[in-house]
């Protein structure tokens, strides 16, 4: 598919599909005209890499994540060096405490909005 049909389907600029190849996250071939030519599998990495984002996730350690990480289509991935794992483990952390802040500012937020109410 080329890369206006990638970008529809996942909800992603064409710039940052671009970004993505440049940082090595996603690869396509090329047609004889020189026009990006991505496969089927492309749209469930795209969605993986912007949840990694999501995640907070810096494009070099996605890049990292991606190669040990099963694709849709359920192929074999290589094993994540203890490192990786280590590393792994302290975003999950980090998510863990936003988690907590975030419920924390809701919290604070729904006592306003409930003052707010009463008044």
């Amino acid at each position: 598919m080329r890369i206006g049909e990638l970008a529809r389907r996942t909800g992603v600029s064409e710039r940052s599909l671009r970004y993505y190849e440049q940082q090595r996250l996603l690869t396509a071939d090329r047609t004889p005209g020189g026009q990006r030519d991505y496969p089927e599998r492309a749209v469930d990495r795209v969605i993986r890499i912007q949840e990694l984002f999501a995640a907070g996730l810096h494009s070099k350690k996605i890049a990292q994540l991606l190669p040990c990480m099963r694709d849709a289509d359920g192929g074999p991935s290589p094993i994540a060096t203890p490192k990786l794992v280590t590393e792994l483990i302290g975003e999950r952390e980090r998510i863990d405490r936003m988690m907590v802040e975030l419920a924390n500012a809701r919290d604070v937020l729904d006592e306003v909005i409930d003052a707010a109410k009463d008044s």
